[in-house]
């Protein structure tokens, strides 16, 4: 490895090591301090891995961990920020690609594994890089005002990618129990007559995507009742005001490596794999969002 590589990774170390001593001498133990002496320590371990490589490290990868030192930095500088303030915010342009919850691999026969790696590591990736590449631009630069509208439509577009592609990976699991129960299951059975109904909905409505776009299961507060959308391109289609339950990724990306033209079978075969206890979880905190009901 580049000497000077290796050198700026130590000093990263270093510095972990450091506000990991300052941590460990307040008299202030909340939960915060113990999740950023975690999360550094996490990113200390990512770190040492990379230096134990036999191969060269990438500045794209040291960019990477220098990013997320900085977020955990911010973090921890922003605790005394007044309560209507989020001391854990998201830096604009920090975005990063969200771990998947499971092996790529863990979702076959259903979905294979040399699709969940490009789907993932490829096509989500490149939502989070435009999003952050948006996000720079809007709030964080001088900007050309002459093309704000150029920026605002790479936010919609790669923001809708990052956001309904991380609610997707979560609302699938290789343990799935094939339907719906608590919460969830009462409502859609008090919504659409019955679950055998609303998944003849939700499976005509993904097969009608036209090219490329997602079936999604909202929740619409304002009426108090679930309804059913197509959003195409990500960002067109779209019910504002309303919060996604079940995302189902109809872009050819997300199947047609495995099933080619075929995506009846691959919307069939994808009720396989869908976590109904995070869609449960997602309808329980959704509820929790009050509106008066017009």
């Amino acid at each position: 490895m580049d000497d000077n590589k290796q050198s700026h990774l130590q000093k990263l170390i270093k510095w972990g090591d450091n506000t990991k001593a300052t941590l460990n001498n307040t008299s202030d133990e909340t939960t915060e301090v113990t999740r950023w002496r975690e999360q550094i320590e996490n990113w200390q371990v990512d770190i040492e891995s990379k230096l134990n490589r036999n191969t060269e490290i990438s500045n794209e990868d040291i960019a990477l961990l220098q990013e997320e030192g900085e977020r955990i930095a911010f973090d921890m500088k922003n605790k005394g920020k007044k309560k209507h303030e989020s001391s854990s915010a998201l830096p604009y342009g920090k975005r990063k690609l969200p771990p998947l919850p499971y092996k790529y691999n863990a979702l076959e026969p259903y979905i294979s594994e040399e699709i969940m790696r490009l789907h993932h590591d490829e096509h989500h990736k490149s939502y989070v890089d435009g999003l952050n590449e948006a996000e720079k631009a809007l709030y964080t630069k001088g900007m050309d005002d002459t093309i704000i509208k150029h920026w605002l439509r790479e936010q919609a577009f790669h923001g809708s990618g990052h956001h309904l592609h991380t609610i997707f990976w979560n609302n699938m699991t290789p343990d799935s129990s094939r339907k719906p129960s608590g919460e969830i299951q009462r409502r859609i059975e008090d919504d659409f007559g019955s679950f055998d109904k609303f998944k003849e909905l939700f499976s005509d409505v993904a097969a009608s995507v036209e090219g490329v776009g997602w079936a999604v299961l909202l929740w619409t507060p304002r009426s108090g009742r679930l309804a059913v959308q197509s959003l195409e391109k990500h960002q067109l289609f779209q019910l504002a005001d309303s919060i996604p339950l079940l995302v189902l990724d109809m872009w050819e990306h997300a199947y047609y490596l495995q099933y080619k033209t075929d995506k009846e079978t691959y919307i069939k075969n994808w009720w396989n794999v869908v976590n109904w206890e995070d869609v449960n979880d997602r309808y329980v905190e959704a509820k929790k969002v009050k509106w008066h009901l017009y």
